[in-house]
């Protein structure tokens, strides 16, 4: 039989895993020319990867010469923070891209990449479990949510979003915007910079000046860490707003919030404020030529200094005082502290009681009582009754 290739991909539905942490899992069923059927799971993140290869390697069919040659379907970023809601409403237009892969022409859709990447793997068979953490929990797709394949007939559709004020681009490779524009997100840098398109106009925009058209989008944003994630800054910035840091180059920091319009907040030893993500590298971390290009822009702007910004819902995005992030915070130092005094105090003890018992004065054995004359007479060598004769 020649090379194998992929006839069916059916998205089953998504589990929902408690290890190594809690995180999402899609669930598909894939048919091979051989007949056979494999059960893969695949998170999102990864999919998304696999989904900006396989553009770079057919560039005229990603349609990155010509739009109008674009036959690769689409697929939204993933957010910031995939919660159940999102892996949820995501199944949709899962399902009808993988649709569309596998009826893409043969050079794409039987193509190594393609191919290699619905393989099954060892953790397919058998996942990374922990005893102690409690079991996958399944959610299977509905069966009527489930399309005909002759019902899926065009491309994947991109999240929309709104502009809230005008916008002029001061480079290039940005876009210019007019409150209202309505644009289609084709990718989300954590940089706080979105590559959009509207219409045959493609570029860079803030991400501060959109937003999504079914309210408010904290739902996209983790919630704030106060262990706090340690950074290093890669590039100085000195605070123009009073809720801002101002950092030099090599400083060691703790991210504890981010944000979507590319402003984190952020700790420096008791003091928190915004800086911007782009000028931070998490520790430990490569540096790339791609970050490095990316810190010689200039910040995004933040979404409290846009001004005339008008959003068509009524409730805002609820936005954490600064305040709050330093109570907070303090408050987590503060029990780290504590935490650390306590072990640091049972530790004492254990040393102390450990010096007390080394220095405490050994009991000295006990002299024997000297034996009677009779029982040396009786029991002792003839040399040695002698001498007590």
């Amino acid at each position: 039989m020649g090379d194998a290739f992929i006839r069916h991909i059916e998205l089953l539905g998504y589990e929902k895993r408690f290890f190594p942490s809690q995180h999402y899992v899609y669930m598909f069923l894939v048919k091979w020319n051989d007949l056979s059927e494999k059960l893969v799971y695949r998170r999102f993140t990864e999919i998304y990867e696999f989904h900006k290869a396989l553009k770079e390697m057919f560039p005229i069919e990603s349609g990155d010469i010509n739009t109008e040659n674009r036959i690769i379907p689409h697929l939204p970023a993933p957010k910031w923070f995939d919660g159940q809601r999102s892996t949820q409403s995501r199944q949709g237009t899962l399902a009808e891209y993988c649709y569309a892969l596998v009826n893409l022409p043969h050079k794409i859709s039987r193509c190594l990449h393609v191919v290699n990447f619905f393989k099954v793997r060892p953790d397919d068979t058998n996942p990374i479990t922990d005893s102690q953490i409690k079991k996958p929990e399944v959610f299977l797709l509905p069966k009527d949510a489930k399309k005909n394949s002759a019902d899926i007939t065009g491309p994947i559709v991109l999240q929309t979003y709104r502009a809230i004020a005008n916008y002029e681009k001061s480079s290039r490779s940005e876009m210019a915007l007019q409150a209202g524009d309505m644009v289609d997100v084709v990718e989300k840098s954590e940089s706080g910079w979105w590559f959009c398109q509207l219409k045959n106009k493609r570029g860079w925009v803030p991400a501060a000046y959109l937003e999504p058209m079914d309210g408010p989008d904290e739902s996209e944003e983790q919630e704030p860490n106060y262990a706090g994630e340690q950074y290093i800054v890669q590039k100085s910035y000195t605070a123009v707003e009073e809720d801002e840091l101002t950092l030099k180059e090599g400083d060691t920091i703790e991210v504890i919030h981010k944000l979507l319009d590319g402003w984190w907040v952020i700790r420096k030893d008791e003091t928190t404020g915004y800086y911007p993500s782009m000028y931070l590298q998490k520790a430990g971390e490569a540096n790339t030529s791609m970050k490095s290009e990316l810190r010689n822009r200039s910040a995004p702007p933040r979404r409290s200094t846009i001004r005339n910004a008008k959003s068509i819902h009524k409730q805002g995005r609820k936005q954490i005082s600064q305040e709050t992030y330093r109570r907070n915070s303090k408050r987590y130092l503060q029990s780290r502290r504590n935490m650390k005094e306590k072990f640091q105090n049972k530790a004492n003890v254990i040393i102390e009681k450990n010096e007390r018992e080394e220095n405490k004065p050994k009991a000295q054995p006990a002299v024997p009582p000297r034996p009677s004359k009779d029982l040396i007479l009786n029991r002792c060598t003839e040399s040695t009754r002698r001498k007590i004769l």
